[in-house]
C-alpha cells in the first residue's frame, strides 16, 4: 500500500461519536472538485496546498474554509480590508504564500490603487520591524502584488510563485 492509500485509509477511520459521524459522513460525500468550489465560494480562492489536500480529505478543506470565512468575512472591517492587511504582511515578510491574498482582495473589490497602497505599507513595515528584510527587498513583493492585481482585474493568466519541485527531502 502506497503512502496516499495509507493516508486515505487512516482518514477513513470511523469516529466514536455517532452524531459527529453523521455530520462527517455528509461532508465526506463532497468530492475534491466540490470542496475546491466550496473554498472558492467561501474564501474567494482555493489555496494551492488544498487542491491536493481536498483530494485526500475533503472535510479538511471544507472545515478550513468555514474557519477562514469566520475570520475574513465582513465584520467591523470588510473582507477586502482584511485581505489587503494580510497581503501587506506578506510583503513585509517577503512571503509569496501570503501575497496570494491579493486574489481574494481583488475579488472582494480592491482596486489596483488600494493594492498598491496596502503593499506600500507592507514594504515600509519591512524596514521597521525588528529583523525585517528591509524596504528594498520587500519592494519586489509590493511590485508583484500590483502586477497580480492588474492581471487579475484584466482576466489574464497570472502566477504568484513557481510550482513546488519537491526536490528536497524524501520525494
Amino acid at each position: 500500500m502506497g503512502i496516499i492509500e495509507t493516508i486515505k485509509s487512516f482518514l477513513a477511520m470511523k469516529p466514536e461519536n455517532t452524531e459527529k459521524e453523521e455530520i462527517m459522513s455528509e461532508e465526506q460525500k463532497m468530492t475534491a472538485e466540490e470542496t475546491n468550489q466550496y473554498m472558492e465560494d467561501h474564501m474567494l480562492f482555493t489555496p494551492r496546498m488544498f487542491k491536493v489536500i481536498n483530494q485526500l480529505h475533503p472535510i479538511a478543506g471544507k472545515t478550513f474554509a468555514d474557519f477562514y470565512e469566520s475570520i475574513w468575512g465582513d465584520g467591523n472591517l470588510s473582507r477586502k480590508i482584511k485581505e489587503l492587511i494580510f497581503m501587506a504582511g506578506g510583503v513585509a515578510y517577503m512571503s509569496p504564500r501570503c501575497i496570494i491574498h491579493v486574489l481574494p482582495a481583488v475579488k472582494a473589490g480592491a482596486t489596483v490603487g488600494e493594492v498598491f497602497e496596502a503593499a506600500a505599507v507592507g514594504m515600509m513595515l519591512a524596514g521597521f520591524v525588528p529583523g525585517g528584510p528591509g524596504i528594498p527587498y520587500a519592494f519586489e513583493y509590493a511590485a508583484k502584488c500590483v502586477e497580480l492585481a492588474q492581471k487579475i482585474q484584466a482576466g489574464e493568466d497570472w502566477e504568484y510563485m513557481s510550482p513546488p519541485k519537491f526536490d528536497k527531502g524524501v520525494f
